[in-house]
């Protein structure tokens, strides 16, 4: 959410709000609260007047019935002496309206506890200079509607098996989503943790994709990949003259994303004695440039991810105990590909396409004998290794559809190429479906998709086998191929 101010906005005229429309013109509801027929009446003109809609309630329970009924963009509470117990009915009922309120005599720690404690999304102390209210409406109005495009969005990826830039409809990834959807909305610290290649910042992006900074930055920082001697000064800026070749001064990361998101990767590669200054940060939400005594406020949901198991980093003491605590307030973890081997086949299809819109490309498909032959890579690079295997491909690629001799000459693993000459190992426990249909791509790879042949290997008619591959296509586990 961007930064919400408590504003003491004196210098207004009255209740008299003026007519003419001077910011750029917004749609939306607004209801207001009030039961001051003459004041309430007087804004909905001013409102309407810069093209907003606006409707009034005389009390509470009426203003409850429009929220179900009419779903306003932005309530506006006008009501004393007690503004509060409307918003907290409001926000009971639902919680993603921003509600303004407008009070007369309210002191700023009235104001603040409205704010923080109570929600609000903003407050004025009355007499209000609408010029000030209608600016404030029009962020809340974007607040709102950038709400409303996130929830949307999140039910459409869901449905179709992807969240953001992230890609499965696995056990394991559904939870994943799950965790990211709950703590988007808010400014926790979140610590991702997984392999390389497994999508962590893609991870970090969704998070700040689908919560209120949206439209504020989103910086990452790679820790192992910048001097311990620049560190420093990459994170928190400097001023000229600070160190030798300091030539001007320079915002670090953390004033740069003021407002938005950081994302420090592999947190357990920074220095030690860095550590200890960014735990002050974290703690005091301020930074102090190198060469400067002042201390500069940020507003900065911090995300860290790391490669290592970070518990094991504290014990090994390259990461200090104190700052993973702060850091660590929620832990999303993500499975190695191997972990979510069902997932593949729409990850490679999701892949393809991308990347062929990318390159500009006629790759369209995967064959199921391509197919088959990456499901049974054990993948030890994760996503990035496949999203290559995937990338080389559809640039070589002449046609519409993917075979297995685009990927050569990939190195395979050894173990893996053996494995798809003529013997398939399964763990024991694995469900009779996933071996029947690791068994059916296989056999269509041993005889290059010709499906006549791998029928009669397998014992079944040729209907039943093209039934199995319709199946496995509505159930989106093999791209949607023309027969």
């Amino acid at each position: 959410m961007r930064p919400r101010e408590v504003e003491r906005a004196g210098g207004g005229k009255g209740r008299s709000f003026p007519a003419c429309a001077t910011l750029k013109l917004m749609k939306g509801r607004i209801l207001i609260i009030s039961s001051q027929a003459d004041d309430a009446d007087a804004l909905r003109v001013a409102l309407e007047n810069r093209d907003c809609q606006a409707s009034i309630a005389p009390d509470t329970p009426a203003a409850l019935k429009r929220i179900t009924h009419d779903h306003p963009t932005v309530v506006i509470v006008d009501s004393s002496p007690d503004p509060l117990t409307p918003l907290r009915d409001i926000r009971a009922r639902n919680s993603d309206i921003p509600v303004i309120i407008l009070a007369g005599g309210g002191s700023v720690e009235f104001a603040l506890r409205a704010i923080q404690e109570e929600g609000a999304y903003h407050y004025f102390d009355k007499p209000v200079d609408f010029d000030n209210l209608h600016a404030v409406i029009e962020r809340a109005m974007d607040l709102a509607e950038a709400r409303r495009e996130n929830e949307m969005l999140r039910r459409e990826l869901r449905d179709r098996g992807a969240f953001g830039e992230l890609v499965g409809k696995s056990k394991v990834m559904q939870e994943v989503y799950g965790v990211i959807e709950q703590v988007a909305s808010s400014s926790a610290s979140v610590l991702i943790t997984g392999e390389s290649g497994t999508g962590k910042e893609v991870v970090a992006r969704t998070i700040h994709s689908l919560s209120p900074r949206v439209n504020a930055p989103f910086l990452a920082i790679n820790c192992s990949a910048i001097p311990e001697t620049l560190m420093e000064s990459e994170l928190f800026g400097h001023e000229k003259g600070a160190f030798t070749g300091a030539a001007s001064r320079r915002s670090g990361c953390f004033e740069l994303a003021h407002t938005g998101t950081l994302l420090l990767d592999e947190i357990a590669e920074m220095p030690p004695l860095l550590q200890a200054k960014l735990l002050r940060v974290v703690e005091e939400r301020s930074v102090r440039r190198l060469g400067s005594r002042k201390e500069i406020p940020v507003d900065v949901r911090l995300l860290a991810a790391t490669n290592r198991d970070p518990h094991e980093a504290v014990q090994k003491g390259t990461l200090r105990e104190d700052l993973l605590y702060r850091l660590n307030v929620i832990t999303i973890h993500l499975p190695t590909l191997a972990e979510r081997k069902d997932d593949l086949p729409l990850l490679a299809q999701h892949l393809v396409t991308q990347l062929a819109e990318k390159h500009q490309r006629p790759a369209r498909f995967i064959s199921p004998a391509a197919l088959a032959a990456l499901q049974f890579h054990a993948w030890p690079g994760n996503v990035r290794e496949l999203r290559n295997v995937i990338e080389r491909a559809v640039i070589i690629c002449s046609g519409d559809q993917i075979e297995r001799h685009h990927f050569a000459p990939y190195p395979f693993e050894q173990r893996e190429r053996v494995r798809t000459e003529d013997t398939i190992t399964f763990p024991v426990a694995t469900p009779i479906d996933v071996i029947e249909r690791q068994m059916i791509l296989r056999t269509l790879e041993k005889t290059d998709n010709n499906k006549t042949r791998a029928a009669q290997l397998l014992g079944i008619s040729l209907k039943t086998l093209h039934n199995k591959l319709n199946l496995y296509r509505d159930q989106g586990l093999i791209p949607r191929l023309p027969e």
